[in-house]
């Protein structure tokens, strides 16, 4: 079969992409002359890459690849120093040294990444959503009139995302002038590409449709059960995976995932999940992978799933499942009594003797291992209330979801309030149920909590992601948190398709690659896992598959930096959010109240030019910094000059702005000044170290205008004020002795003392009142807590103490000491993906 794609030119000159597992991606190869070539990566770039897409009907460049990230071809060196503007025809009519003239080897080839003439959009990933097509330079729907079976084949085969598993039509058109391709294609479901496949225009130019075609494409496509004998219903759990049968490894198979097995299969409910003594069947490989399923599913690859870090299984250690075989047999539903029945104990094996319609869940944590737990009950998903919620109770979910043990049981709606009914209340599990609805409670649907109370579990085999960066969001080291601590990532992230979903994960564009120049990065602490390999197929990082977790997977040196295709800079100083004052600083001087001024912009602190700089602009930064009124505005850098950036120039304040960046200023990094014109300020007060809510110290100020020198000012006024009344009542009275009779002598002074306490009390007790704000750090209560006790009338209740785990203990039970809780991000970290870059450290942790 020929190269895709063929030769584009009306000369013998043909265009290639090689090496690529796409036919959009790959190695860029030129047929020059008879021979076959490369191009190299002098000056390569997304406009170059452009003008290949488009030559090739692969759409838009995604990424423009250099250092032979594709491999090394071979023979000739076409092109060097290409200067495309992204508008040429061919690659070949870009401006060059011409043709063969480099000074290049083919570790310097140069590749690309199409979005491809076909695509999904839309969907939960690269393999599902909306069909369309590139046409005139724009992606246009498909329609669903006339869109057949196999045709839905050739596209799932030809992105890699092995087999279609469903067709939906009428899916609303993406928001523009509801434009739909104009021809029908007529695929045998044989072709390797969509390109290839017949087609017919459609009559009058308008294809006849209810709307665009959805499709959903799987690896998973097939599931079996083997055994010895005859029945389809019970035996080892077989799976079709990219083209292969695989056997499912039993460590953390379910009773929830046999169910939807059965289900799936025709064959009823499942009974049991025995274990296997060996492997039957002829399945070519144990697959690692963990399936996290409800027990509601259609099939098991609707499941969550999880391969990233799996351990290794043996070939004995296989799923196995029996089915009750019967799909018109109903078996009744377990009544689940508030505890287990005496002398009982979970079975190993899972056995049921009944039809389980309760199922558990765990949402809103990014992650099947951790997030709020729901359970569905009667037909509605529901949620369980943190009245008596600990780590046993946590234990019995995660252990349940096949996540690994519990590594915290958090409260207060942790992972968002849920809706729907609250099931469960005051559970007083032993941490050994099989099941969370066979620990003791209230009983269905009992409770007196609202959903700020909702309960959630963060599991051990729960993951995130992060990069770690000084000033970036999107480049740094990156690193993994498993097991309740953060580690680094091995650097062998060796395919497009998985850089592509670690940026894709972070938020930060469609494609990455790896920073091999830097430094290695050295420091203690774990290197989890090495050798992640991601495919076309994988919906989430998760179910890349990669090497076992592994506290040494590599060496120090070997520790992966990436920087993905969008840039983006902190907008605060620390991954949380931040206010003007923390995006301004004082440098250099003898308090923290004075010295070189510094602003945070654009990912990194800088300086101000001290041109127009003056006491207006010095009083604006004091008041921002809550460091009282400006004494002085040094300039010439007083303070020792800065370096980085010289952000700001030309601030004109008035005087009166909350904030500098209020103030009128040349634009954000344009001046003409150098260091030794960095601008420094003076002021009145001392900025004061508060101790939060949480246990831990901070430098922020009190607020704007205070400080302990003030409060003493105020004091002597007040002192002076009573002394000078005092004497102004003595003089009084000595004049008016002689003609004021003694009860009037009584009466005067009487109003006179009247009056100074009048004058005096307010002000005293203004002082008392500032002294009592000013250490009562009752304003700053933890932010999970709602003064719910006060509403159930319960006004004696209060919120946990400061710096104590968010997570609620029963009857005296120490969960502290049995299980020391590790440092975990918190659901916002994890949604947002923001992290402090702390050096081969634990997160933070504190809950929102």
């Amino acid at each position: 079969m020929p190269h895709w794609p063929y030769s584009l030119s009306s000369d013998s000159t043909q265009l290639r992409l090689v090496d690529g597992g796409h036919p959009c991606a790959g190695r860029v190869e030129i047929l020059h002359q008879g021979s076959w070539g490369t191009i190299c990566d002098d000056s390569w770039d997304l406009r170059d890459a452009h003008v290949v897409c488009r030559q090739l009907g692969c759409g838009d460049a995604l990424n423009a690849m250099v250092s032979a990230h594709f491999g090394k071809g071979s023979g000739s060196i076409w092109l060097d120093e290409l200067q495309c503007t992204g508008k040429e025809s061919h690659v070949w009519n870009c401006p060059s040294q011409g043709w063969g003239e480099h000074n290049c080897r083919h570790s310097e080839d140069a590749g690309v990444i199409c979005s491809g003439f076909i695509r999904l959009t839309g969907g939960s990933g690269h393999c599902s959503g909306r069909v369309e097509v590139y046409s005139r330079g724009d992606w246009t729907p498909v329609s669903d009139g006339n869109f057949t079976s196999p045709t839905a084949q050739v596209i799932c085969a030809q992105l890699g995302c092995g087999k279609a598993a469903s067709v939906l039509g009428g899916v609303p058109f993406r928001e523009s002038d509801g434009r739909i391709f104009a021809e029908e294609f007529r695929c045998k479901g044989q072709e390797p590409e969509l390109q290839l496949c017949p087609r017919v225009p459609c009559p009058g130019g308008t294809c006849p449709h209810r709307g665009a075609v959805h499709l959903v494409c799987s690896a998973y496509t097939e599931i079996r059960l083997m055994n010895e004998g005859s029945s389809q219903c019970e035996g080892q759990v077989e799976m079709h995976i990219s083209g292969h049968w695989s056997s499912l490894c039993a460590s953390h198979w379910s009773l929830a995932n046999a169910h939807v097995v059965c289900r799936q299969l025709g064959c009823g409910v499942a009974l049991s999940t025995p274990k296997v003594a060996r492997s039957r069947g002829g399945a070519d490989q144990v697959w690692r992978g963990r399936f996290h399923c409800s027990g509601a599913e259609a099939s098991l690859w609707n499941c969550p799933m999880t391969a990233l870090g799996a351990p290794d299984c043996g070939p004995g250690n296989t799923a196995s499942v029996i089915c009750s075989g019967n799909q018109t047999q109903v078996l009744p539903l377990c009544t689940h009594p508030p505890s287990p029945p005496a002398g009982s104990a979970a079975s190993e094996e899972g056995t049921a003797n009944c039809s389980d319609s309760t199922q558990l869940r765990l949402v809103d944590g990014g992650h099947p291992c951790a997030g709020r737990v729901e359970i569905l009950h009667q037909g509605s998903w529901g949620t369980i209330c943190d009245d008596g919620w600990d780590l046993r109770d946590a234990h019995v979910v995660c252990r349940q979801l096949s996540c690994g043990e519990a590594l915290n049981a958090t409260v207060s709606a942790h992972f968002g309030e849920g809706s729907g009914p609250i099931w469960l209340e005051e559970l007083q599990c032993t941490g050994k149920e099989a099941q969370m609805w066979m620990c003791p409670s209230l009983g269905w649907g009992h409770h007196d909590c609202w959903h700020k109370e909702d309960a959630g579990v963060i599991c051990s085999e729960f993951v995130a992601l992060r990069v770690v960066s000084e000033d970036q969001d999107c480049s740094g080291w990156l690193e993994v948190f498993y097991n309740g601590t953060w580690g680094s990532v091995c650097n062998s992230l060796v395919n497009a398709v998985t850089l592509s979903m670690i940026c894709r994960h972070l938020g930060c564009g469609d494609s990455g690659t790896l920073n091999n120049l830097v430094a290695a990065r050295e420091g203690a602490g774990p290197k989890w896992v090495d050798r992640i390999w991601c495919r076309t197929t994988d919906t989430s990082l998760w179910q890349c598959p990669s090497d076992p977790w592994k506290y040494h997977s590599c060496f120090s040196e070997d520790k992966a930096s990436i920087t993905c295709a969008e840039k983006r800079y902190r907008n605060c100083p620390s991954a949380a959010p931040c206010t003007d004052r923390e995006k301004l600083r004082l440098r250099g001087g003898d308090s923290a109240c004075s010295g070189r001024v510094e602003v945070w912009h654009a990912g990194a602190w800088g300086t101000v030019c001290d041109d127009s700089w003056g006491l207006a602009e010095a009083h604006v930064v004091c008041g921002q910094l809550g460091c009282g009124s400006a004494l002085d505005a040094p300039r010439a850098a007083a303070f020792g000059p800065g370096n980085g950036s010289i952000w700001l120039d030309e601030v004109r304040c008035r005087g009166g702005e909350s904030s500098l960046w209020e103030c009128p200023a040349a634009p954000w990094g344009q001046s003409n000044c150098k260091h030794e014109e960095d601008a420094g300020v003076r002021c009145s007060g001392e900025r004061t170290t508060f101790t939060s809510s949480l246990g831990t110290q901070s430098d922020s100020a009190p607020a704007p205008g205070i400080s302990w020198t003030g409060v003493f000012c105020i004091i002597l006024v007040v002192l002076l004020f009573l002394v000078l009344v005092i004497l102004g009542i003595r003089l009084h009275k000595g004049k008016a002795e002689h003609q004021a009779s003694p009860a009037f002598e009584d009466v005067l002074d009487e109003a006179l003392y009247q009056e100074i306490d009048n004058y005096a009390l307010p002000e005293k007790e203004n002082i008392l009142d500032s002294s009592e704000n000013l250490s009562d750090d009752s304003s700053t209560k933890l932010p999970y807590y709602t003064g719910d006790d006060e509403e159930n009338g319960d006004p004696g209740s209060a919120p946990e103490s400061p710096g104590q785990h968010v997570r609620a203990t029963g009857d005296g039970y120490d969960d502290v000491e049995e299980f020391p809780v590790p440092e975990i991000p918190t659901s916002q970290e994890i949604s947002r993906n923001h992290f402090s870059p702390e050096e081969d450290g634990g997160a933070q942790y504190s809950q929102p």
